[in-house]
């Protein structure tokens, strides 16, 4: 069998400046995104027993895969190692290039909903703007230019961003759960008791599955960039504790807040949050909270965007270094050490993503897409992760550093609820009108991506077969980091 690549012994030469509070936080603001809370709890009370079963039956194995596969597997990479090592080297690009392209569509549902609360940050008369496409697309643009400038400027600085929209995504939760309660004592709910029942009547509310599991994706994020954390060993497994339980809870409760604040008929998509803390604040008479909590809340999605645009852009860097895409997208800057050439491709492609998504449906509706389309691409790598844990598991020359029947466990649930979820992204939410035309996006999407793999691996595979390989190049990059200075 021949090689698709030759792969060189050089060192990307990365930075190791991710220790144990920064790994903490990172999984805080890249699982618990509040502005995947409206498009969850729009679907109605039932979001809060679809949570309590993706977070018992997803989220809790996703955290029991990490932690053994990074054990197993570490470096730079992730998910797209840990199927390269698994299952081969057309897979590990596949699970790697549906991962990076899922993240390419979920910036720009990030960056939107940024815009959509930062207009509460100026008043009444700037919030109408969050329906114009002009403002919206020129808003979002310069946003993920800021991003890439902090991010090309390397971790050490753009760490700082991730950490500050972590402590503004517990903040802003815990001062959401508290006007919550303070609404429901003296006002009373919009959630009667009696929704509480499940109700699985309608089919179109399992929607929001999908969109549940992918919103509880992130605990692998750091592994992507493992070459950059500190002895990743000894921080990882108890960061992916402390990170998986704040995250679980922030999840929960500030859905349940919103569906104590608004009927759900009311909740909007991309500014639902500011919506549930305009009602809640003006009931209690703390309407001088909403600008604060605003601000607060822009810097929650910033710290999100931050930290999935720098974790996600490690990955064609990576396939870079191995040569399945173009090397220049493998270099790293000179001074700041970082995957420039990578980074800006990141940052081009989710803005032309932006300038499309507008094309004949509303500025929600875009959102709605780009998001279910992130979903689909998102699930699939986590398909491959709960399939690589299951073949280690089971090997026999496989060291486990967890008992046996409880990585099994956790691998069948994972990966049962996984499949369950990419089969609902496919189903409508009830905030899409145009069914036809959503369905029709999702499948190009899908084809685009999937075809764009194969011409890539191809591509690849054809160069490896016509040119000899170097003898100054090695079977396998070991992936290196220099120590912070």
């Amino acid at each position: 069998m021949v090689r698709p690549i030759a792969l060189g012994k050089k060192k990307p030469g990365l930075d190791r400046v991710l220790g144990r509070r920064d790994l903490v936080l990172l999984f805080v603001v890249a699982v618990a995104n509040l502005n995947l809370i409206p498009a969850v709890s729009a679907s109605g009370p039932i979001t809060l027993w679809l949570w309590v079963f993706a977070l018992s039956c997803f989220f809790w194995p996703q955290g029991a895969a990490v932690t053994e596969l990074a054990q197993k597997w570490p470096g730079e990479g992730g998910i797209y190692l840990w199927a390269k090592r698994s299952f081969g080297e057309e897979h590990g690009f596949l699970a790697g290039w549906c991962y990076w392209l899922s993240n390419v569509f979920y910036l720009p549902t990030v960056v939107l909903s940024c815009v959509g609360v930062g207009v509460y940050v100026a008043g009444p008369r700037i919030q109408k703007l969050a329906d114009s496409h002009a403002f919206t697309g020129i808003a979002s643009l310069l946003i993920i230019l800021f991003l890439l400038a902090l991010n090309v400027r390397g971790l050490s600085l753009g760490k700082w961003i991730s950490n500050l929209g972590a402590l503004g995504t517990i903040g802003g939760a815990a001062i959401i759960c508290v006007l919550a309660f303070m609404t429901l004592r003296h006002n009373g709910s919009a959630l009667p008791v009696s929704a509480l029942r499940p109700d699985f009547h309608d089919w179109r509310l399992f929607a929001a599955f999908g969109t549940i599991c992918y919103s509880l994706i992130g605990l692998d994020l750091a592994s992507i960039m493992g070459d950059e954390i500190r002895d990743p060993r000894r921080n990882l497994p108890i960061s992916i504790l402390l990170g998986g339980v704040i995250a679980g809870l922030i999840y929960f409760f500030t859905t349940l807040s919103m569906l104590i604040a608004m009927p759900q008929k009311e909740i909007g998509v991309l500014s639902g949050i500011l919506q549930a803390i305009n009602v809640m604040s003006a009931r209690t008479g703390l309407i001088g909270v909403v600008a604060p909590l605003a601000l607060l809340e822009c810097i929650a999605i910033l710290g999100t965007a931050s930290a999935w645009f720098s974790g996600a852009a490690r990955l064609p860097f990576v396939a870079g270094v191995d040569r399945y895409l173009p090397a220049i997208i493998g270099r790293v800057h000179p001074r700041y050490h970082t995957p420039y050439i990578s980074l800006i491709l990141f940052a081009v492609l989710s803005s032309l993503l932006i300038a499309a998504s507008f094309l004949g449906v509303s500025v929600g509706e875009a959102y709605l897409t780009m998001l279910d389309l992130a979903v689909i691409l998102q699930l699939l790598p986590s398909t491959y992760m709960f399939l690589a844990l299951l073949k280690h598991t089971w090997s026999k020359d496989s060291e486990l550093n967890a008992n046996k029947t409880y990585l099994t466990a956790n691998a069948v649930a994972g990966l049962g609820t996984t499949l369950i979820g990419l089969i609902v992204a496919f189903i409508p939410s009830r905030q899409v009108n145009s069914v036809w035309i959503f369905e029709g996006k999702l499948i190009a999407g899908c084809l685009i991506v999937f075809g764009s793999a194969l011409f890539f691996y191809q591509r690849a595979l054809i160069k490896a077969r016509n040119n000899p390989v170097d003898a100054e190049l090695v079977p396998e990059v070991e992936y290196g980091a220099r120590p912070s200075g």
